[in-house]
């Protein structure tokens, strides 16, 4: 990155990641730190959460000037994601801090720059140059230890937000006595019903992975980047993954929520929901299988002049094949087990019956349905792991 002339584009890559990208990572990574610790020290001295110690434009302050400090002397994880390291007198480096305040303003003034230089490294003598810190133990950067002391605060923030209370798990078991008695007797009376209420429920799964997986097959060559090139497939392979995230992002209980209200409560709402959280499941367990691929078939096969269609036909999908069934087999795994899940919020099968009668402190009845869920759900996984196993 020093001493070579770069086209216009370049220094302004160069320019947004030194001024604008690796300040606010680094200001996010001390606003974390700063939030998490203030709920730790919140429940340690108050014992109630507090979220922001002082003014929070006090607290803004020291998170942005913090992060610009910390990246002055290039230790900071903004640095160290960039793969980028400050070189340069140390006297310098207070220069760099300074000049590092024109923000974006600085990333903007790099383009005029032939090496796309920041004003920062002009005027302070301090350049940034490629390759970082690499090959250095974790304890021995600020990043690592930057990383320890977040998860420590976040372990004792946890504990007083979740308002742990390891004294009460103990003392008040007796009060759950009766309740472990209905369990260990369950209804027997029930038997046929649940068995038929779990066939309902095999099907929901069954119903909802077999509809699902040739939706997410087809869509994964769009959300595949080694596959989406060029001006039309990149923005097409952006569009896919983005949708999958944000579709996937929403609970299965809560599409099963939305279909009930959509098509009205019962297991064909359950089954919508459980096959459109498959489907973008699945898209990224097959994305993720096809950016893996051997790139060598494809090249040998391309080289023969085949079409773009020849090249998935002949080098890629033999090498999804069996991935893809044992993605699929496992969602059905997964999806058998979900369908109990959504059909306590109306999604159908055992799951809603169940639901009732949990509600109802009815422990006989739902320890009846509890005991069938249960062996349903290891036959399943037996019998998935063996397929599984055979395809490996």
């Amino acid at each position: 990155m020093r001493g070579e002339a770069l086209p216009v584009l370049g220094r302004l890559k160069r320019g947004l990641t030194l001024g604008v990208v690796v300040p606010a990572a680094d200001m996010a990574v001390l606003a974390l730190l700063w939030f998490v610790g203030s709920l730790f020290f919140g429940f340690l001295l108050y014992g109630r959460e507090v979220y922001f110690f002082g003014p929070w434009w006090l607290a803004l302050l020291g998170i942005v000037e913090g992060a610009l400090l910390w990246g002055a002397w290039g230790l900071s994880p903004g640095m160290a994601l960039a793969r980028i390291a400050l070189q340069g007198p140390l006297r310098g480096r207070a220069g760099y801090w300074i000049l590092s305040h024109l923000g974006p303003v600085g990333a903007l003034l790099a383009l005029f720059d032939p090496e796309g230089r920041l004003p920062a490294e002009r005027w302070s003598g301090v350049q940034a140059v490629e390759g970082g810190r690499r090959g250095r133990p974790w304890y021995r950067t600020s990043t690592g230890w930057a990383a320890v002391v977040g998860l420590v605060l976040s372990l004792g923030a946890a504990v007083g937000t979740l308002q742990i209370d390891l004294n009460a798990l103990f003392t008040r078991a007796p009060a759950t006595v009766k309740y472990w008695q209905q369990v260990f007797r369950p209804n027997t009376s029930l038997l046929v019903l649940g068995i038929q209420l779990l066939i309902e429920t095999f099907f929901m799964a069954l119903m909802a992975t077999l509809f699902a997986a040739p939706v997410a097959a087809a869509l994964s060559f769009l959300a595949a980047r080694n596959l989406t090139r060029g001006w039309i497939g990149r923005p097409v392979y952006l569009l896919v993954r983005l949708a999958g995230s944000v579709t996937r992002s929403v609970d299965a209980v809560l599409w099963a929520i939305i279909f009930g209200v959509w098509v009205g409560m019962g297991s064909f709402a359950g089954s919508l929901a459980l096959w459109i959280h498959s489907v973008v499941d699945l898209l990224k367990l097959y994305a993720d299988q096809l950016e893996s691929i051997d790139p060598g078939p494809v090249e040998a096969v391309t080289a023969t002049g085949a079409s773009r269609l020849e090249v998935i036909r002949y080098a890629v999908i033999p090498q999804i094949v069996n991935p893809y069934l044992s993605f699929t087999l496992y969602r059905w795994d997964i999806n058998v087990r979900m369908a109990t899940v959504v059909g306590l919020v109306g999604g159908g099968g055992i799951g809603f019956r169940l639901g009732g009668a949990l509600t109802d402190f009815n422990f006989s009845t739902a320890s009846m349905y509890m005991i069938l869920v249960i062996v349903l759900v290891w036959a399943i996984d037996y019998l998935s792991a063996r397929l599984r196993a055979k395809l490996a």
